[in-house]
């Protein structure tokens, strides 16, 4: 089963290599991770999906949990969240049909077209990462040039928030 833990670090040289390590050395997937600054500077806020049984989640939590550099986690998937990843694609787009159905696409899905060349198109999307790969299923895979995809970054919703 696929999760999203969030978890509040030290922000300091090395924590993320300890995080990574900490699944390396465990034969853990890490399927996204995400990392940035939070509104206190000694905090970082990562954000990391994996997927596993119940039994492999629980150990990934007590081993992150036991990290020096980790303040606080949560497993955001066992409660009511919002998730999001951005999504650039870069498209072939050559001829009036093939243009039209891209923005088709593009719109039903509430993607922008960022940039456009004579040959190409840029779409930006954003949304959960069910949105995303429908998205990618439907455009027509020799359009698709180049794809990057930024992680998924999430919150609980309501009142629980992830504190240090």
């Amino acid at each position: 089963m696929r999760h999203i833990i969030s978890i509040l670090l030290e922000n300091e040289a090395g924590a993320l290599s300890h995080v990574a390590g900490l699944f390396s050395a465990r034969g853990y997937n890490i399927e996204s991770l995400t990392v940035a600054p939070t509104e206190d500077p000694s905090l970082s806020r990562m954000t990391l999906v994996t997927s596993g049984s119940d039994d492999i989640i629980e150990q990934i939590i007590k081993q992150l949990n036991k990290l020096v550099d980790t303040v606080r986690l949560i497993d955001l998937t066992e409660g009511p969240h919002i998730e999001r990843e951005m999504l650039l694609v870069k498209v072939r787009a050559e001829g009036g049909g093939t243009r039209e159905e891209i923005k088709r696409v593009a719109d039903i899905f509430r993607g922008r077209i960022i940039d456009v060349t004579d040959t190409t198109y840029t779409i930006e999307l954003t949304g959960a990462w069910g949105k995303l790969d429908a998205f990618l299923d439907t455009l027509h895979r020799p359009l698709i040039l180049e794809v990057v995809r930024s992680g998924v970054s999430g919150i609980s919703r309501g009142e629980k928030v992830l504190q240090a």
